[in-house]
């Protein structure tokens, strides 16, 4: 495949000074943001259509007007990158892939300002962004690419306090891994994170339950505070924040660790097509789906299997990998979820429920593959096979 672009994303510690620029560059970023938002939304009204290009002359003369002239005093480079990412916003709505995009809000939405080439200096190591004397401090805990420079810079302080830098850059160094006859299915859970077509069953760390009491004592402590900007809710909220930031941190690690190891060792990978949106409806299971990270997983699955020359294949949520006997491809009755094992009438397995789906999900995944065959199985077929599993068989020895 051709080249990676890959961000790389770093901890820094700015001087009281980097601080003040940046906070006030992230309020202009929002201001500029939420008027051309403002502007674009009255026009809509009025049947009109208002692009990037309009915007953008729309910032000059905000920029020449006394109310605004603070827009002046940051650099321009982040202020017309949100003009950018407006209209990407109003792309993807016009497209459907997306809702009508929000305001921004001071204290929900998330702080950060895009810098490109022209807003950044990046010699020897050591980052500069427009309107700073001196280089960010940064903690360089992985090396960039040999030879990689930077085409887009992105600060953000995270809910935390803590501030971050994403450097995107062309990675020269991510190539296609060598060919493999494995492919494996995977079942994600609760009870257990991921259950393999091969019989492994990884532990679900929950992260969120491990920090709970700590959790919720910060949290009560926040409860009680007075509501407003005083400095007590203030140092409460950044503790709660802390925490989630670690469960998130923790969460996020583990995921790389095991979809960089899956994407290693398999061609091919089979998973099921969930709607994680809909299911954390369920207030039951809301929290336990959320801190699993079914989406992030798949998220993160999906792009490293593109970058490596693998293969991911998503089977239809519908198909009944748990009711469906992996042996004879008989199609059992209801199973509600506090059925772990169970028993084929027909061939008389005794199947682990998980497995069993895992293995189900990565034979209807080869049938897909081999022959574009549909993964919703008739409920009787000639041999007690569905299709699926007929494939499978042809496949194997």
């Amino acid at each position: 495949m051709g080249h990676v672009k890959r961000a790389f994303k770093y901890r820094f510690y700015p001087t009281d000074a980097q601080a003040v620029e940046l906070s006030r560059t992230f309020g202009c970023v929002r201001k500029v943001y939420n008027l051309a938002l403002a502007a674009r939304t009255e026009a809509w009204t009025r049947q009109e259509r208002v692009n990037y290009n309009q915007t953008s002359a729309l910032l000059t003369a905000w920029k020449k007007t006394e109310e605004l002239a603070f827009l002046n005093d940051v650099s321009s480079v982040p202020l017309q990158q949100t003009l950018r990412h407006l209209q990407t916003a109003f792309t993807n709505f016009f497209s459907k892939r997306a809702k009508y995009p929000r305001f921004k809000s001071r204290k929900k939405s998330r702080k950060s300002a895009e810098y490109t080439t022209s807003g950044f200096r990046f010699r020897d190591g050591r980052l500069t962004l427009a309107k700073m004397a001196e280089p960010l401090e940064i903690v360089w805990s992985r090396p960039l690419p040999k030879g990689a420079r930077p085409s887009t810079v992105t600060v953000s302080q995270d809910s935390a306090g803590r501030w971050f830098v994403s450097l995107l850059c062309d990675d020269l160094t991510v190539k296609s891994l060598p060919a493999t006859d494995a492919a494996v299915g995977v079942d994600v859970g609760l009870n257990h994170l991921l259950t393999l077509s091969t019989g492994e069953k990884i532990a679900n760390p929950r992260h969120e339950r491990t920090n709970r009491a700590r959790l919720a004592k910060a949290q009560r402590t926040l409860a009680r505070k007075a509501r407003g900007d005083g400095a007590n809710r203030r140092k409460a909220r950044l503790k709660v924040a802390k925490i989630h930031a670690r469960i998130a941190d923790r969460r996020r690690d583990g995921l790389h660790k095991l979809t960089t190891r899956l994407v290693r060792e398999n061609q091919t990978i089979v998973i099921e097509d969930l709607t994680v949106r809909n299911m954390v409806k369920n207030r039951n299971l809301a929290g336990a789906i959320s801190d699993a990270a079914w989406a992030e997983f798949r998220s993160l699955l999906e792009y490293k299997a593109q970058w490596y020359g693998r293969e991911v294949i998503a089977v239809d949520r519908f198909f009944p990998s748990s009711q469906l006997c992996s042996v004879c491809g008989t199609l059992q009755g209801k199973m509600p979820l506090h059925v772990r094992t169970w028993t084929c009438a027909t061939c008389g397995t005794a199947h682990d429920r998980d497995v069993n789906a895992a293995r189900n999900l990565l034979a209807a995944g080869r049938a897909v593959s081999a022959c574009g065959a549909g993964v919703r199985p008739q409920r009787r077929t000639p041999g007690g096979q569905s299709a699926m599993k007929q494939e499978a068989s042809r496949r194997e020895p």
